[in-house]
């Protein structure tokens, strides 16, 4: 069954590999093994990987945070350039009035922060699958647990009931209280979920430390 991958790149990073050491991450081997387990027919015919570009302003890293993100997008297209499509939205810094955390809630005691929002991701996701169903797409996964995307998986789902969706929560396979719970309303929508992704599969889904290409070499940032 041809199978399209569709990456929420902020959802996947905060929820499988922010903190670890698998930041450079070759994430069309580690979705396609996953597919793969989950039933050898699927075959990932493409992916489409949908990110922002990071502001360097307000970065732990600064300009390395920009150039370490370049750097791993285009690694993902040097080694797969007829496969992965890069989609891009792009990040929003405001500041905002927001209320002090206390219980109970006292919607007059606010606080001015600066707050980070991503725009269009949610609404590229939508479009691209839904555009992609209608033309016939066998096979579609999500990668997210973004509740923003319940509408497109509806919208799938009534107006082309032959194309199979499939969900990758991108969370770590973890116990306690910490855990991020997965979205049930895309568990309900999908014909089937994967609802963790393991450290031993993202330990063997890493990119080359070195890419060589027709321009300049590409290395894994050293503090990734």
């Amino acid at each position: 069954m041809k199978t399209t991958l569709y990456i929420d790149g902020f959802n996947l990073y905060y929820g499988t590999v922010k903190g670890t050491a698998y930041k450079w991450l070759d994430v069309v081997k580690l979705l396609s093994n996953i597919c793969y387990a989950q039933n050898p027919n699927f075959e990932v015919v493409a992916v489409k990987y949908f990110t922002a570009p990071v502001k360097g302003s307000i970065a732990t890293h600064g300009s390395q945070a920009v150039q370490s993100q370049s750097n791993y997008l285009r690694a993902l297209q040097v080694l797969y350039p007829d496969f992965i499509e890069i989609i891009e939205g792009y990040f929003v810094l405001e500041e905002a009035g927001l209320p002090r955390y206390q219980k109970p809630l006292v919607k007059t005691d606010r606080l001015q922060v600066w707050k980070l929002e991503e725009k269009k991701t949610d609404v590229h996701i939508a479009i691209q699958m839904y555009r992609d169903a209608c033309k016939g797409a066998e096979h579609q996964v999500l990668v997210s647990n973004d509740s923003d995307l319940v509408p497109a998986l509806e919208a799938i789902r009534a107006d082309y009931p032959d194309t199979r969706l499939g969900v990758v929560i991108p969370r770590l396979k973890r116990t306690g209280s910490d855990i991020r719970p997965s979205n049930v309303e895309l568990e309900r929508l999908a014909h089937w979920t994967r609802h963790y992704i393991l450290e031993d599969e993202l330990a063997a889904s890493q990119l080359p430390t070195f890419i060589p290409t027709k321009k300049r070499p590409i290395y894994k940032p050293n503090y990734w």
